[in-house]
């Protein structure tokens, strides 16, 4: 007779259990690197504008140069995950955070020159190493529930966007803002014990990557230098710069948007619990579709809610519409945080992917710099952020029908051969 299989939550737990140490190590790493993201950066906008005196477009040109200078810097740096253990470079890489947290807490406003390379620091140590660390340890430690593990260990960073910005900003009511900045150095140092336990009976990343079974097109591990002469890699870099750049531009003018919206800071930052809540609810539903569908039906799809939310976001001063909008924009986070990182594995294969996924997160963290310099110079020209969004809507629309096509034509190399 045959057996039943078990319920879905009975198969989920018993996965969260069994694997609770690598998972809980990935999704504290995707909170520490808050940090050096736009969404926590950007709280401090206007505070950092006022003290070195800078325009909407001054600003913005200097976190461009910055975050660049972190893409140029990820292609080396992120093909050292193919070749040390997470638990060694998260003990090298957090404490370098917390410096960079320190340096934009003492810098003095007559070194505005230097503030380009304390964002350099922030976003290569935060948003670039740490979550490539995670990422990378979650798509090459798991194959058939890749989805799952990515999904869960994100969520540490949804966490961090739901509540790091609430209570910073009502932090600055009584404390200093360079002192909340010496407060996550503390945080970020104190994640290092944490996740050195979790991660003392660590997997070995070259004997994982040659004992896998997770092969990509015509089944073998595609190395870097191939992976860039495939049309599938370019035809998804536009959807990996979209949503970075434009992303990262809204929360990066969240006050400038708050202004021209009629809305106050506090309210709109109110807002990101709701933003959150979507976005770890779509993470775990484009997880389980990633394990079920693979990454090629979905990947044209994801960020179809992201163009609709910016539309609608750029047409409005509704607050209940600014919720829903947001609330679209983080169906697209949810899968973007999911399909992305397993696209190279499924396609690539894992022996490299380290070295693949740091191209790509360059190309990340280049969109994150192009984002807020581009809409910021846009808005010093006379064009507000929300006048903008239709345009941002349209270039969704355009890279995911492109990334859409690319994938489903790779596809039907996936047989072994």
């Amino acid at each position: 007779m045959q057996q039943n299989s078990p319920p879905p939550h009975s198969q989920s737990s018993g996965f969260l259990r069994s694997n609770a140490p690598w998972l809980g190590a990935g999704a504290l790493l995707m909170f520490s690197s808050s940090y050096g993201q736009t969404f926590f950066i950007s709280i401090f906008a206007g505070e950092i504008r006022a003290e070195y005196g800078l325009s909407d477009g001054q600003w913005g040109l200097i976190y461009t140069l910055g975050t660049t200078a972190s893409a140029l810097l990820m292609l080396w740096a992120g093909g050292l995950t193919d070749r040390l253990r997470a638990r060694a470079l998260t003990a090298a890489i957090l404490p370098l955070l917390a410096l960079a947290c320190v340096a934009m807490a003492v810098l003095p406003v007559t070194m505005v020159w230097a503030l380009p390379l304390v964002i350099l620091a922030l976003r290569f140590t935060g948003q670039g190493m740490t979550s490539h660390i995670a990422t990378v340890a979650m798509a090459r430690w798991f194959s058939a529930s890749r989805g799952k593990a990515l999904s869960i260990a994100t969520m540490g960073f949804a966490f961090a966007e739901a509540c790091l910005p609430l209570i910073f900003v009502k932090a600055m009511g009584w404390v200093d803002w360079r002192w909340l900045w010496v407060v996550a150095a503390g945080m970020a140092l104190a994640a290092i014990p944490v996740i050195w336990r979790l991660l003392r009976h660590e997997r070995t990343p070259q004997s994982v990557a040659s004992s896998s079974d997770t092969l990509g097109m015509g089944g073998r591990h595609w190395t870097r230098a191939e992976a860039l002469r495939d049309p599938l890699f370019w035809c998804a870099v536009p959807t990996v710069l979209g949503l970075s750049a434009f992303g990262t531009a809204f929360f990066f003018h969240q006050v400038h948007l708050a202004e021209v919206k009629g809305w106050t800071h506090f309210a709109l930052v109110s807002l990101f619990p709701i933003y959150t809540a979507t976005a770890v609810a779509a993470m775990w539903l484009w997880g389980i579709g990633l394990d079920r569908l693979g990454t090629a039906r979905l990947i044209g799809w994801y960020q179809i809610p992201t163009a609709i939310g910016f539309a609608v976001l750029g047409n409005t001063s509704s607050f209940a519409a600014a919720a829903c909008a947001l609330a679209l924009m983080a169906l697209s986070v949810g899968g973007n945080a999911t399909l992305t990182p397993s696209l190279w594995a499924e396609f690539y294969g894992t022996r490299h992917l380290g070295a693949i996924k740091a191209t790509a997160a360059a190309a990340m963290v280049l969109g994150s710099a192009i984002g807020p310099g581009l809409t910021g110079l846009l808005i010093d020209a006379g064009i507000s952020f929300d006048q903008q969004m239709l345009g941002i809507s349209a270039y969704f629309l355009a890279s995911s029908a492109l990334v859409g096509w690319a994938a489903g034509r790779a596809r039907t190399q996936m047989a072994s051969p």
